[in-house]
């Protein structure tokens, strides 16, 4: 719809008329609709994946190698499949459409993965004592456990690039309030996603793991179905964005134009010479010149053989494109050196989320001078405790505190938060690499306390010494994660907002096959080397901790990367004008982010 200015408004309330419904921004007022949504969502879809690699070893009697190649497979094939999704959302469907189908397809899929464990015709028999009593799954059982994972993916396609923007959505971008609304909702976001992942490592866990898998396979079917019955109760109160057609139609315009106009000489003046002109039914804030990528600019150069329809659109936009669609793609260009810099970031979570569970096997994981042992893996749980207990107090205190003192929204600017995370992802990794040679020290120094099959000796370090660089890992996520999601909402063209949320999880994706990568090149050079291998089964007999401190310098020449990176870039709907110094700056009070 068409917005005036607020304080005509406020003036003529009356002399203000549309063709369209006034937009009803209802802001935190439906949150418990949303956020409930996702809350229920992520507790459905984490309780099942969490735990879905010993499901497959135990309940469909795979081997390790083959139950760890589905999982890779389809943890891949999900993230990489949220930039199909987001097409879907952005060009034909809507993200509220979309949402809701993806929301039942994640039910659908949770429910055919529980009919397999309820179902003994759907798993093959229990394995006896003997290794070859094991049957393995018939092609049938194989074919609807599958279905399930496709279900899934399906589901993850269509609610992991929309559901943020779709709850960024339900505030008025206009208003002071509502710019502070979208800034606490990414906040609040990802406190309830770590929620999810703490009682899904915990609770749903041990019910799958010791009471029964069909019980414990239901639960997150039974949550799924919770988070489909909110979503839809507060279908009248939502505000719905329409799809307006592909988006990458126009980047590719401007591309194909400025190539085939390379010859052209660029305008003296660009921002009062290039071809402007923006339609009534664009949902897309109007963007102001800036002068990076100038090249592009040839494909909004206007030259006497273009021809200008009546309502000063161009008649062939394959032969001249408009300021505003080269801005756009100048906009989507500008993010992607910014999302490189996040995907070496995220390196170092995937560390805690596999050889730190390494460290803690091969450390004294007992609860206090009892018998009891924590679980290995139950450690990453500190991650996300760090992270859930720091996002309310960083909302609420740190940001108010910091407004005060910069004037901004947020406290600080999204790419300084994103800067901060970077840099706390290398003490991570520092502080990593220092309890590891300290735990290997005391393994090889002192008495062990036993042996963990297949690995080696159990070190005598209390693995509490290990709670460190996990809480410093979920600080990194608190400013990195938090801050690159918020990036891609408000940076990307508001036509592709659920794009820009796909790169979140293909991100996420990169990081994963990049730190398999790096792995195999250091297997490879270090198997030969003096020191020995530094990542063996036995980590006493490695240098995990070179590993370490491996990646916390390639962490150091990614933060020197990306302070170039801030420096050079140019918030969106910022001109040469209003631009002071990138790295510190705020967007303007005119842009509709």
């Amino acid at each position: 719809m068409e917005k005036n200015d607020k304080e005509t408004m406020e003036k003529n309330p009356k002399a203000v008329t549309t063709d369209e419904p006034e937009i009803n921004y209802r802001g935190w007022k439906i949150m418990p609709f949303i956020i409930g949504n996702e809350t229920f969502e992520k507790l459905g879809a984490i309780g099942t994946l969490s735990n879905l690699l010993i499901y497959l070893t135990t309940v469909f009697n795979m081997k390790s190698i083959t139950a760890t190649n589905i999982i890779n497979i389809f943890n891949g094939t999900t993230n990489f499949s949220t930039l199909l999704g987001a097409y879907l959302c952005d060009t034909y469907f809507g993200r509220y459409k979309t949402l809701g189908f993806a929301t039942i397809a994640s039910f659908m899929g949770l429910l055919v993965i529980q009919l397999t464990a309820a179902i003994k015709k759907l798993h093959p028999p229990h394995c006896g004592s003997a290794e070859n009593t094991c049957k393995g799954p018939t092609a049938g059982q194989m074919a609807f456990l599958l279905t399930g994972f496709g279900l899934l993916i399906v589901g993850a396609a269509g609610i992991r690039p929309c559901n943020l923007a779709f709850g960024a959505d339900q505030f008025n971008p206009k208003t002071e309030s509502g710019k502070r609304g979208i800034n606490s909702f990414f906040n609040w976001y990802f406190f309830t996603f770590t929620f999810a992942q703490m009682v899904s490592l915990t609770f749903i866990v041990y019910v799958q793991s010791n009471v029964s898998w069909a019980i414990g396979l239901g639960i997150p079917a039974i949550l799924m179905l919770i988070a489909c019955a909110l979503f839809f109760m507060g279908s009248k109160m939502y505000v719905k964005v329409k799809a307006t057609g592909t988006p990458m139609t126009s980047v590719v315009q401007v591309l194909v134009v400025a190539v085939k106009r390379r010859g052209l000489n660029p305008p003296e003046q660009p921002s009062l010479s290039l071809f402007n002109h923006l339609p009534t039914s664009s949902i897309n804030a109007k963007l102001s010149y800036t002068d990076q990528f100038r090249f592009l600019d040839k494909a909004a150069t206007l030259n006497p053989q273009d021809q200008i329809n009546p309502d000063g659109s161009s008649a062939n936009p394959w032969k001249l494109c408009t300021m505003q669609q080269v801005e756009e793609v100048k906009c989507v260009v500008r993010v992607i050196p910014i999302w490189a810099a996040a995907i070496i970031c995220h390196i170092v979570i995937v560390q805690q989320h596999t050889f730190a569970v390494f460290q803690a096997l091969q450390s004294d994981r007992h609860l206090g001078n009892t018998n009891f042992q924590i679980p290995a893996a139950s450690y990453v749980v500190f991650l996300m405790l760090s992270l859930t207990i720091f996002i309310p107090i960083y909302d609420r205190i740190v940001v108010p505190f910091l407004r005060k003192i910069t004037g901004k929204d947020g406290g600080i600017t999204i790419l300084q938060r994103m800067g901060i995370g970077i840099f706390l992802s290398v003490i991570t990794m520092i502080v990593s690499a220092l309890v590891e040679e300290r735990r290997r020290t005391i393994a090889l120094t002192k008495p062990t306390i036993g042996i963990v099959p297949r690995k080696g000796a159990i070190s005598s370090m209390s693995a509490v010494w290990l709670v460190p660089q996990f809480v410093l890992a979920g600080l990194t996520e608190a400013f990195a994660s938090v801050g690159q999601v918020e990036f891609y909402y408000k940076q990307f063209p508001e036509n592709m907002r659920s794009i820009g949320g796909s790169l979140f999880f293909c991100g996420m994706a990169g990081s994963s096959y990049l730190s398999s990568f790096l792995i195999s090149i250091i297997h490879r050079t270090t198997r030969k080397a003096a020191t020995g291998n530094w990542l063996p089964e036995d980590l006493n007999k490695g240098r995990l901790d070179y590993f370490y401190y491996t990646v916390a310098a390639l962490g150091v020449l990614n933060f020197g990367y990306f302070l170039v990176c801030a420096k050079w870039y140019k918030y969106k709907g910022v001109s040469k004008d209003t631009l002071v110094v990138n790295l510190g700056s705020t967007l303007p009070q005119k842009t509709t982010v």
